[in-house]
């Protein structure tokens, strides 16, 4: 898949805004320690503590989402569904990912897992007052997938996210609000997925993701 290098730096920001603020809190924790020392140290070590872990739990996600881990025939379902969960976890949005979903034979399908994994960053940008998401495994037209149900305030697709999702969008136009709608919809075009999005209804929006053509179900 080429990728523009307008692309690859709206891409890099992305990147590097999201974890600036966990790692400036453990340089922050590290001068507490140096500045006042003693009495606030086990303070300090919290903070330090918690932010490596949060800044942790986003590499992880980052690698399967956007490297080539993601591309791998040997991603763990298991691994990228607990992945997923963390990098949720203590934030404003309640992530419902039912266990041993999406099935086998879709989850081993190649990128499925990675674009599925760009979805739940999408899903992060689109509640960004908070909400609920929940994964659940559906089938149409006899071709099977997995369901966003995507919950929250102002919870819907504005038009600049869907006209990046659906490649529309002038490379020269993208932004860092499009970019990571941009970046999962090529991923599902390289790896021959289909998107679907529901029906508009108000504070609520249905996103699904289905595998390949070739993996049509039996009758």
């Amino acid at each position: 898949m080429q990728i523009d290098l307008r692309v690859l730096e709206l891409l890099s920001s992305k990147l590097c805004h999201d974890l600036v603020s966990p790692i400036s809190a453990i340089n922050n924790g590290v001068e507490l320690v140096e500045d006042v020392g003693g009495e606030v140290v086990e303070e300090a070590m919290q903070l330090i503590g918690d932010s490596a872990g949060h800044a942790s739990r986003r590499l992880r996600l980052f690698r399967m989402a956007y490297g080539r881990a993601g591309d791998e025939d040997n991603l763990n379902l298991k691994d990228v569904r607990q992945v997923a969960e963390q990098y949720m976890a203590g934030g404003k949005i309640t992530l419902s990912w039912p266990e041993d979903q999406p099935m086998d034979a879709l989850a081993s399908q190649r990128g499925f897992l990675k674009t599925l994994l760009n979805l739940v960053l999408m899903s992060e940008e689109i509640l960004a007052y908070g909400g609920a998401v929940s994964l659940k495994p559906v089938t149409e037209d006899r071709r099977d997938g997995f369901r966003f149900e995507i919950v929250g305030r102002n919870a819907q697709l504005s038009d600049q996210t869907r006209a990046a999702l659906e490649g529309k969008t002038p490379v020269d136009e993208l932004s860092p609000r499009s970019i990571q709608s941009y970046i999962t919809g090529k991923f599902a075009e390289h790896f021959n997925l289909k998107l679907v999005y529901g029906e508009t209804i108000p504070d609520r929006l249905d996103l699904s993701l289905f595998g390949a053509e070739a993996m049509v179900v039996a009758a």
